[in-house]
């Protein structure tokens, strides 16, 4: 099980490395994985703690670590480590947090540490596939009833969760620009179609899910089973070119709308370091159908979801050049998922799928109940028709040129130290 509380959860644990101790995303209690390249060298796997980034291949050469997370730590991509059981990456995450904790283990590993400003950052996996689903009901609800006012859900999304295949080769890492795509659109008043620069371009605010462990091709994945799959968490934001998506997606679904590019935030936040942050799935409304068999599990119930808040914040390229800070937008909880993460797996392993390791799954936005949680645009500014004002007096249907995205995340519980997911963010490029 990923939600058993050790030693590496006390919020009393403390870290030799400066600056850990109160670090708003990666005190010695979160302890997340990911690929880096420093200032001269190549890429390899790193545990972000505090402000600094540690050799995770340089360290296992030093015998320190178990012999199951020291065999892949050497690798290119973090899937191998991905895929190695629970127990293996509980041991792996016991003896890191023990090394960062205690002092007599810093002369040897503080040559190890790099300054994160230094580094660059890379998807932590080779991305076999991508599927972004559409769980968050609140957003499905603010989406419908802009096209169907009297019954904005479908009959059968309380049923099934609802996903669609993404594109795997555009997805990139935080800090990568976005080029505005072009596309086919057709306005409500024209006779025909016509192909330019997306004039609604729109964010998404989601979860990723970093698949571990896969299944064979024609084998499924129970939900009593489903978190054994799981290796972790990232932001994810699932840029979207509503103009053109509003004229390509029937009758298949989207397509070039969605698959220009993917932003993901580089660390790999395990399901071992949330273990404290989780609480029951929110019950769904009287008279909601109860998930068929093969979608219900009680514990999955009783522990699925998790106490994470999100936020996004928005900034222009005259509040950057004003020196002004980022503009929330809106900022919500990502309980409001109508289906948990374990629901999301097994149902896309439910017909034979093979998933891998490495592979990634979005959540869908997520939004609130109200406008001060929608995830998107979309929802904020009604479909265009309510522009949100900006602190210098710009307004904001959709993106413009310069404006850059700033997805963040933390997890908080009483009595536990809080972690958070780093930053995804990414600036808006003009069309080439």
């Amino acid at each position: 099980m990923t939600d058993r509380l050790d030693e590496t959860h006390d919020p009393s644990r403390s870290s030799w490395v400066e600056g850990a101790d109160g670090h708003a995303d990666f005190p010695v209690q979160n302890l997340p994985y990911g690929m880096f390249s420093p200032q001269e060298g190549d890429r390899r796997a790193g545990v972000a703690i505090g402000e600094r980034i540690l050799d995770l291949r340089a360290v296992a050469a030093t015998g320190l670590l178990p012999p199951a997370g020291a065999e892949v730590l050497g690798d290119a991509t973090l899937n191998r480590l991905m895929a190695l059981l629970a127990a293996e990456r509980t041991d792996l995450r016991r003896r890191l947090s023990a090394l960062l904790s205690e002092p007599a283990h810093r002369e040897d590993l503080e040559p190890l540490l790099h300054s994160a400003r230094d580094c660059v950052l890379h998807l932590p996996a080779a991305i076999g596939d991508y599927t972004d689903f559409y769980v968050g009901i609140h957003h499905a609800n603010n989406v419908g009833r802009q096209f169907r006012p009297d019954n904005p859900l479908l009959p059968n999304y309380k049923h099934v969760p609802i996903g669609y295949h993404g594109r795997a080769s555009s997805v990139r890492p935080s800090g990568v620009p976005v080029v505005r795509p072009n596309g086919q659109t057709k306005a409500a008043d024209a006779q025909a179609p016509s192909f330019g620069p997306s004039r609604r371009l729109d964010y998404e605010l989601e979860l990723g899910i970093w698949v571990g462990a896969g299944n064979s091709l024609g084998e499924s994945i129970p939900i009593a089973r489903a978190e054994e799959h799981i290796a972790g968490f990232c932001l994810l934001n699932d840029w979207s070119a509503r103009d053109v998506q509003a004229w390509e997606y029937q009758p298949l679904g989207p397509f070039l709308a969605k698959n220009f590019q993917t932003t993901v935030s580089p660390w790999v936040i395990t399901p071992e370091a949330l273990a404290p942050f989780r609480i029951p799935q929110p019950r769904r409304p009287p008279g909601d159908p109860r998930p068929l068999d093969y979608l219900w599990n009680a514990a999955d119930q009783a522990r699925g979801a998790y106490a994470i808040q999100l936020e996004v914040g928005l900034l222009s390229a005259r509040m950057r050049e004003g020196g002004l800070p980022p503009h929330r937008l809106s900022r919500g909880p990502a309980s409001n998922m109508y289906w948990t993460v374990a629901q999301i797996l097994t149902h896309h392993a439910s017909n034979g799928c093979n998933l891998s390791s490495g592979d990634l799954l979005g959540t869908g936005t997520i939004s609130a109940p109200d406008p001060t949680g929608f995830g998107s645009l979309l929802e904020i500014t009604r479909g265009g028709a309510e522009p949100v004002s900006l602190p210098n007096g710009e307004t904001r249907a959709f993106l413009e040129d310069g404006d850059e995205v700033i997805l963040s995340a933390a997890a908080h519980a009483q009595g536990r130290v809080s972690i958070g997911f780093g930053a995804c963010r990414a600036q808006i490029l003009p069309v080439r």
